[in-house]
């Protein structure tokens, strides 16, 4: 009974996932982020049915959307910003740090990780905790210009077809 549900909703999640147009001709971007390497099924679901869903006008909304954006914090003639704000969907932002770990085991060459592995170097612990955040900031932005435009983030590989 069991097994039986579970293939009923991987059916169902693969069904949201198939390649459909909408009315305006424009692809479904759910099955665009299945093409790249570390990234699956059910990542690929979440992501769309969380965020990829929308139209955004830029980085900053995007960012903002997830709480992956920093916050601004103001004193007189001071401008400084903080860390992230947590102001967005949490689903969104928790799963990001999941694919960006993800990242960083499946695309060793991607621009992403070099710049990840070049920052934190030999530190550990809370600097590579705090880095993530930033990878899954920078991560969500690439894969937003890669479902809306089709720009393959840079040094990342795509499953073999």
């Amino acid at each position: 009974m069991v097994v039986g549900q579970i293939k009923q909703v991987e059916a169902e999640r693969d069904a949201l996932l198939e390649p459909r147009s909408d009315a305006a001709g424009e692809a479904d971007t759910g099955p665009r982020l299945i093409q790249l390497r570390g990234i699956g099924p059910e990542f690929a679901g979440v992501l769309h049915a969380e965020a990829f869903f929308r139209s955004f006008s830029n980085r900053r909304q995007v960012a903002a959307y997830a709480g992956l954006a920093p916050s601004p914090w103001q004193s007189g003639s001071m401008d400084r910003e903080q860390g992230v704000s947590k102001a967005g969907n949490k689903r969104l932002r928790t799963t990001m740090i999941q694919v960006a770990w993800l990242w960083l085991r499946h695309q060793p060459d991607s621009e992403l990780t070099k710049w990840y592995a070049e920052r934190v170097g030999a530190n550990g612990g809370r600097a590579r905790r705090v880095m993530i955040v930033a990878v899954a900031r920078k991560l969500l932005i690439a894969l937003w210009q890669f479902v809306s435009a089709g720009v393959v983030p840079a040094g990342a590989l795509l499953k073999a077809a």
